[in-house]
């Protein structure tokens, strides 16, 4: 018996949500531009080539999301906000034509970027909303995608994420709750683009992350005393690239054996098994829905665990037929490597908008 990733399944549900959802998703008319990503991501993986005309559209209806003070909201006519604002940026890097990059209008980014910076190095999730470890990797990773990452913008931002690190090992949302998956990678991966990831109590974090793994299922939890869900395939599983790095970093050197730091069989065995509807989608468990983001989330952990390493030093471990390969995915960002490198190439030829603002106000004022 060999597992078998269903492809074409897969790719039509994907490919009618570009076009057509139905009504049950009326609950995420806040979550447009995340829509976009999940389904482009995830055809990305598939390695699918997305239609230009449809490509064109995904463009001109982000930028219809784009707020007229910088940044961008979860649909046309909303207030801005980080997260739709990663989504729509990761997105449009996906597409990765000079139309989907110029809709970015980065000056504006960046003010969007100041009036949700906080005094404490923290950020809120929009003006007046929540704070938590999302905002910050949210920031640095549009940030940084596109060349308007100052060192100003992100004062103090490290020491906030570093308080989020708790007795657990893991990282909570902000300091001083419980570890949480999807928070401590956000915190890791703000850090490793930050540059300061080795701040981090490294071995705690490891110890913590590997044990979210369960023995039965070969998923990952979240947190502690959870079920297994499949898009912690991601949020955990993504966490063993930017750890491998770092403590490689550090020295330990006995870690250039040809394998991350979990079981990437089980991982797979779980996503293909447990993960799949038979019509196309991915799950949380079975018994559950598919919907996009766990489809998205499943197929991205399913592909950290297939490749170890990086474009130079690259080992894969496939399970079942090799028609279940997926492309590699890019564990600080989540898109494609050559889309990140192709988004730096492109954004670092632009000169570094002029910073001389201040935490929670917009240029000018």
């Amino acid at each position: 018996f060999r597992p078998t990733l269903l492809r074409e399944q897969h790719y039509q549900y994907l490919k009618k949500g570009l076009r057509h959802l139905s009504d049950a998703y009326e609950c995420l008319d806040a979550s447009r531009p995340w829509l976009c990503f999940w389904i482009l991501h995830s055809l990305e993986l598939l390695e699918e080539p997305i239609p230009t005309a449809v490509a064109s559209d995904v463009c001109q209806f982000l930028a219809h999301c784009q707020s007229p003070t910088g940044g961008f909201a979860g649909g046309p006519g909303q207030h801005a906000h980080l997260a739709p604002t990663y989504a729509a940026v990761n997105a449009l890097c996906i597409i990765g034509t000079d139309e989907a990059y110029n809709i970015i209008d980065r000056e504006k980014l960046l003010d969007f970027l100041w009036s949700v910076k906080q005094p404490d190095g923290s950020f809120v999730m929009h003006v007046g909303g929540e704070v938590d470890v999302r905002s910050a990797y949210c920031a640095a990773s549009v940030a940084s995608l596109t060349n308007i990452l100052t060192p100003k913008l992100f004062e103090d931002t490290t020491n906030w994420i570093l308080r989020c690190q708790n007795w657990e090992g893991g990282l909570s949302g902000v300091p001083g709750l419980e570890a949480h998956g999807g928070y401590t990678f956000c915190g890791t991966a703000a850090l490793v683009i930050l540059g300061k990831e080795h701040m981090l109590d490294l071995k705690a974090l490891l110890r913590w992350v590997v044990s979210r793994q369960m023995r039965f299922e070969g998923g990952f939890q979240g947190r502690c005393n959870k079920l297994v869900d499949g898009c912690y395939s991601f949020w955990q599983a993504g966490l063993l690239p930017l750890l491998h790095r770092a403590l490689f970093k550090e020295g330990e050197s006995e870690l250039s054996r040809q394998r991350w730091m979990f079981e990437q069989q089980a991982l797979q065995e779980y996503i293909l098994l447990c993960c799949q509807n038979p019509t196309g989608g991915l799950l949380d468990k079975p018994g559950k829905s598919r919907d996009f983001y766990h489809t998205c989330y499943c197929l991205s952990g399913l592909s950290i665990a297939q490749h170890f390493g990086n474009m130079d030093l690259h080992h894969e471990i496939i399970l079942g037929r090799e028609e279940n390969r997926l492309a590699p995915t890019h564990p600080v960002y989540n898109i494609c490597p050559e889309k990140v490198a192709q988004a730096l190439q492109h954004f670092h030829r632009l000169p570094v908008p002029q910073d001389n603002r201040q935490p929670g106000t917009r240029a000018g004022v």
